[in-house]
């Protein structure tokens, strides 16, 4: 099963495909985390090996890891009907 890092990288372009397409950031977080997947099937190591043993553990750690994204993108594009962040400074004074 560790050669299907391609199959999550190819989940995580779609996904990021659709959240180009809808608007918000709904489906961004889900791309991430396919995306770390993928990257950590395709390194390997022992965590990989650990993750393709049990499917139902890898779809778990898929989506603490899209849990983790989507808190961290709620974190620095803020919540929606929320005024954008706004930078006062100038780098050039």
């Amino acid at each position: 099963m560790m050669t299907t890092w391609w199959a999550w990288a190819a989940a995580a372009l779609v996904l990021g495909v659709i959240e180009m397409l809808a608007p918000g950031f709904v489906f961004l977080g889900f791309a991430i985390g396919a995306g770390v997947v993928a990257l950590l099937l395709l390194v390997g190591g022992p965590f990989a090996v650990w993750m393709t043993g049990n499917l139902a553990l890898l779809f778990v750690v898929f989506a603490a890891l899209s849990l983790l994204a989507w808190i961290a993108l709620r974190a620095v594009f803020g919540r929606p009907g929320q005024a954008p962040k706004r930078f006062e400074h100038d780098i050039n004074e």
